[in-house]
Order: C-alpha cells, then structure tokens, then sequence
C-alpha cells in the first residue's frame, strides 16, 4: 500500500533548525510529488550506456513518511530499482534498493550515501559510505545528486570523483505521467 503523509514544517532529527532548514525544504519539496509520477530522459552517460538511453525513463515518488521517502524507478519493463532517502540525525541519506523480478534482494543494492552539509533548498547531494565502498569499490567516490526544482523538474545524478564517469536523468515534474505497475518485490 501507498503511504503519503505530509512532512510538519519543522525538520526531522536532532540537527539545530538553521543548520537543517535547507534540507527540511529539500524534503517538503519532495514530499509535494507523492503520488505521482514523471517520465525523464538522460542528459548525460559517460561512458554512455543505451540501455538506459533507448528506453522510457518514469519515476514514481511512491511511499511517504516522515522519515522515508521511496521513489521507484523504471527503466523501460525493468521494475528492479527504487531510490530510498531517509533522515538521518545530521541530514540525509540516499541508498539503492535494488530487486530481481521474484523481489529478492540484487547481489549489488542498498549502496548509496551521505550529505555532508545542509546543501540547498533545491539541491542535495550524497558521498558513498563504506558499504559502498565495500560493494563496489570503483564506487567509493561517487557523488550521487537530486535536485528539485518544483513544479518544473527533478534531477538524479551520478559522479565519480577522479574518474570519467558521469550520468544525469531529468524528470519533466510539469506533466505527471499514468502510475506505473509497483517495483518488483511490493504490491
């Protein structure tokens, strides 16, 4: 089931209200686009990667709660990935939830990270932690971004520090596009 509930205000976690005011406006902006979803399109793959430039893009800003927020994301019938953000006591976190068609867990997923710093109202971005590091070494330095200009688009992002690595995916957040069939593993 569906939960969306909206976000009071005052920001979650234990960090001093003026250190945390961007990402307390980050998250109610996020919040607004619960139960919805928008079509994307990549801007930028380097190396390139076709799979995911030949096929149709939809995000789904699926399940809201006050500390979680998960937004499936489709690529073409492949229903494996969703972006998971959760408050955490000094910002917020991003992993990678990543299933097989059955709904068991991907040999590679819940990798992802941390802010560092309060960010912006609009942007946010997150550092790799050691699991990630563990998991994928390569990715120890990725830099994973959101950004979110309301009512005009949402930005998902990769870099990886010290390496030619580079994607980008903008969803258009003025035209929500038909729900699509949940990720595989929930209903």
């Amino acid at each position: 089931m569906v939960a969306c509930s909206p976000t009071p205000e005052s920001g979650a976690g234990t960090a001093d209200a003026d250190t945390n005011r961007p990402q307390d406006v980050f998250w109610n902006s996020l919040q607004t686009l619960c139960d919805q979803s928008f079509e994307g399109r990549v801007v930028e793959s380097e190396p390139p990667d076709p799979s995911f430039e030949t096929q149709r893009l939809v995000m789904h800003v699926r399940e809201c709660a006050q500390e979680a927020i998960r937004i499936p994301f489709h690529v073409g019938d492949d229903r494996s990935r969703t972006w998971v953000l959760t408050r955490t006591a000094s910002g917020i976190r991003l992993k990678h939830d990543h299933r097989h068609e059955d709904g068991s867990e991907d040999e590679v997923t819940q990798y992802g990270g941390d802010t560092r710093g309060p960010g912006s109202d609009e942007t946010q971005e997150f550092y790799a932690d050691s699991l990630t590091a563990d998991l994928v070494p390569a990715a120890s330095t990725n830099v994973w971004t959101i950004e979110i200009e309301p009512d005009r688009q949402f930005t998902y992002a990769l870099r990886r520090e010290g390496a030619n690595r580079r994607f980008r995916a903008v969803f258009d957040l003025r035209q929500p596009v038909e729900t699509p069939p949940p990720p595989w593993g929930e209903r």
